[in-house]
């Protein structure tokens, strides 16, 4: 299927890739199987650096290539990770495409990823986050309204996309709700030049995620109940409900504080981060943004939690964090399939509506 002159937008020059659509880069999920089956269906992918072990980073990004042809991918990274600049030199010496980060990069780190040619694409939640990463030197940026799964804010889609859009000059990628033609149309009507999926990626027969714990998703059938929880981290994300938060509902203060303790320890362990390291990132946070230092303290909750779900197969004891679009997915389809079909869908509505205004004669 060739791309409709409609639906091909500057982000896909600016990315690389066939069609305007991302895959996030997903803690334990967006490996290279799945970056690399999205961007051999015409996606742009992430790989989610942040749980990739260090000394395995870069043989993934090596497979990615190899997968794809050497087509053009990108990188996830946190700068308080331990190996957060192994992952900067990796980007630059493979020449990728992209990197996506939260607020972490200070300008130096944006200004030398821009002068090797890589696009600096974070993901944001609020209109002032948007306007922070442009001034640091985001040349693109990622906006998930309230909708999305994990770390996400306040606002849906529908009012964030349109207010982020008419503030900034770089192209705006949306994220938060979206999972099929429909939604790429309405992100594109809003001003947007694409559309970021996690959920719906997760969702697919390339993600790798183990049956058991897809099975849980697939049975995610109310959108009300894929509710927002602060209970992993202390800061808001949207999960599967499972037994694991129901148990978090119902502990004391200092049972939550003793299991925040242990799974402290134990991703100190396995990220190899030295207690050094660890106050420096603090320090840095509370200097900052108390609030983001607060989320840095409790950060090693989400991600061996999620571990246990998305590798270890373990839903009950693990989270899922999850879009409310889960309740929407019915099946699993493989990248090509989701792709070709919000394509081919967002193609037919786009002729449809053509036709519409023509008969109107507007």
């Amino acid at each position: 299927m060739t791309t409709s002159h409609a639906l091909r937008t500057p982000l896909c020059d600016l990315l690389g890739c066939k069609y305007p659509i991302v895959q996030t880069a997903m803690g334990w999920v967006s490996g290279s199987s799945l970056v690399a089956a999205t961007t051999n269906a015409g996606g742009f992918g992430f790989l989610a650096g942040a749980t990739i072990a260090a000394d395995q980073v870069e043989a993934e990004i090596i497979k990615v290539k190899e997968l794809t042809g050497d087509q053009p991918f990108g990188l996830n990274f946190h700068m308080f990770q331990p190996n957060a600049h192994q992952l900067l030199d990796l980007a630059i010496e493979h020449k990728l495409r992209a990197v996506s980060y939260g607020r972490g990069p200070d300008k130096k780190v944006i200004g030398r990823l821009r002068d090797a040619g890589i696009v600096c694409m974070p993901t944001v939640g609020a209109l002032k986050h948007a306007q922070k990463a442009i001034e640091m030197g985001a040349n693109a940026i990622t906006v998930q309204g309230a909708e999305g799964g994990g770390h996400t804010g306040s606002v849906p889609s529908t009012v964030l996309i349109p207010q982020v859009v008419d503030a900034v000059n770089v192209p705006v990628v949306a994220a938060g709700g979206f999972y099929d033609g429909r939604g790429l149309l309405a992100a594109m009507a809003y001003g947007a030049q694409g559309i970021a999926m996690g959920t719906r990626f997760l969702m697919t027969s390339d993600s790798g995620v183990p049956e058991v714990t897809l099975k849980r998703y697939l049975d995610a059938k109310d959108a009300e109940k894929i509710q927002i929880s602060y209970l992993v981290d202390g800061m808001p994300q949207r999960m599967i409900p499972n037994e694991y938060l129901s148990m978090l509902e119902k502990a004391s203060p200092i049972k939550r504080l003793r299991i925040a303790v242990g799974l402290a320890l134990a991703w100190k362990a396995q990220t190899g981060m030295t207690f050094q390291h660890a106050l420096g990132v603090l320090w840095q946070g509370l200097r900052e943004d108390p609030g983001s230092a607060a989320q840095t303290m409790m950060a090693a909750n989400a991600p061996m939690l999620l571990q246990r779900a998305m590798t270890d197969g373990n839903p009950v004891e693990g989270v899922m964090s999850s879009g409310q679009v889960a309740a929407l997915i019915n099946r699993l389809e493989s990248c090509e399939d989701v792709i070709s079909g919000i394509v081919g869908q967002a193609s037919k509505r786009q002729a449809e509506l053509n036709q519409f205004n023509a008969a109107v004669g507007t």
